[in-house]
């Protein structure tokens, strides 16, 4: 296993150091991250970067197969445009997690900030996926063209929203899981509340059972039954608005 210690490099030097190392070894330790941006950027399957600190944005862009493990908080734009692989996040995430992301999984052990999941697609098998352990900030969803997005809603306080306003704003594909029911507004017009299948609960029995695993916790009581599901109304909702 390599070990870099990230302290005082600039986020240029600190990824060639990465890219150089993953030539000869692909189990790497980053200690004493703080703010360093797009680590893991492209790298392919078979490569694992546990990383130990604070990353910087677009962590994750473009990844293609690798598996990132970050012991602290992500910050925004994590896991744009990545293609497939993993991030397990032990801490919050900020915005825009998962901006056009096309495929993999991010799993993020407490909050999200605002505009999660904007513009995800999905093509044949590959479907994203971003699991969120507590809650997730206003605009959940925007102009979601596919994937899932699934939310927890774990050690929240009575009462507290799982999410903010505005979700599915733009919605034309993918699908929105909530662990309880919230007050319609929170939800856009484009978005509509559907009766689960049981694909769908396979699908979240897989994943609550991997957010339990990754982060040691118990999920047994977390019931796939009891996820409200809300899915496009249309796959093309602004369609009035342009001349044919």
């Amino acid at each position: 296993m390599k070990i870099i210690n990230a302290q005082d490099i600039y986020y240029r030097q600190l990824n060639e150091l990465v890219d150089e190392a993953v030539k000869t070894d692909k189990d790497i330790t980053l200690d004493c991250v703080f703010g360093q941006r797009y680590i893991g950027r492209g790298l392919p399957e078979g490569v694992k970067i546990k990383i130990n600190g604070f990353p910087g944005n677009d962590m994750a862009a473009y990844m293609d197969g690798a598996e990132l493990e970050i012991f602290g908080n992500g910050q925004d734009a994590v896991g744009n445009t990545m293609n497939y692989g993993r991030i397990i996040i032990h801490g919050n995430c900020g915005d825009t997690t998962g901006y056009a992301m096309r495929g993999g999984e991010i799993y993020v052990e407490g909050n999200v900030g605002y505009r999660v999941g904007i513009h995800m697609k999905e093509y044949k098998e590959a479907r994203p996926v971003i699991v969120i352990g507590a809650k997730a900030g206003d605009f959940l969803g925007e102009y979601m063209a596919g994937g899932a997005l699934i939310v927890l809603g774990l050690g929240l306080k009575k009462g507290e929203d799982l999410t903010g306003r505005y979700c599915g704003t733009g919605i034309h594909g993918g699908a929105i899981f909530i662990n309880g029911k919230q007050d319609p507004y929170k939800y856009a017009k484009e978005a509509a509340q559907v009766e689960l299948t049981d694909t769908d609960k396979t699908l979240l029995q897989k994943h609550i059972t991997a957010f339990g695993k990754y982060f040691k916790k118990d999920v047994r009581q977390i019931n796939p039954e009891n996820f409200y599901k809300y899915a496009p109304l249309s796959n093309n909702p602004y369609s009035k608005m342009y001349s044919k």
